[in-house]
């Protein structure tokens, strides 16, 4: 069983994991990515809430105190995987009652076009969030996204453990017998 390391349709990332396998000529199993899943919304509240972006609770319902008023998610792999991320961003947005809009580190839109259409709805205080786990966009790439549109920056999601959760959802899932999250309840 493989389990891809990316949050979405990432085209370059799943056909190298397509090419491993067939060159091991062993018989495997590829998952789906991780996401969108309600886990990874919850991991990206966490990085922004780690890097000031964001409250860390969800108990209040108005965002009276919030440090910024837009957020964009901001993924790898083209047109694809900015599809792919508008479903996160929908839970994103719930989890914070505030404008979440997706967008590509490297196709359409593009994080400016995101900035554009959070400002053109009256948020100037932006933020962006990586949806990327590890190498599939790098640092500096990301950083200078961000700052091009004036926004915080948070971390990418990396070894949160979320992530790991959802790798888990995805390796039980291909073997039919687990489901989500009361399989990982603590």
């Amino acid at each position: 069983m493989v389990v891809p390391l990316v949050t979405g349709p990432h085209p370059r990332v799943l056909r190298a994991v397509r090419d491993a396998v067939t060159q091991s000529e062993a018989t495997v199993r590829i998952t789906e990515p991780l996401g969108p899943h309600p886990l990874l919304a919850e991991a990206l509240h966490v990085r922004l809430a780690e890097a000031g972006l964001a409250r860390a609770d969800r108990m209040r319902l108005f965002n009276v105190s919030s440090p910024v008023d837009g957020i964009i998610v901001a993924t790898a792999g083209g047109d694809e995987a900015a599809r792919g991320a508008d479903a996160t961003a929908v839970l994103l947005a719930a989890r914070l009652t505030l404008p979440v809009v997706p967008a590509a580190l490297d196709g359409q839109p593009s994080v400016r076009d995101a900035a554009e259409r959070l400002r053109n709805i009256g948020a100037n205080r932006l933020a962006m969030v990586p949806y990327v786990i590890g190498p599939e966009a790098d640092r500096e790439r990301i950083t200078t996204a961000a700052e091009s549109i004036g926004a915080g920056c948070a971390e990418p999601l990396g070894a949160h453990e979320s992530v790991a959760r959802m790798v888990c959802v995805r390796y039980g899932a291909a073997f039919g017998g687990f489901d989500g999250f009361d399989d990982l309840s603590d």
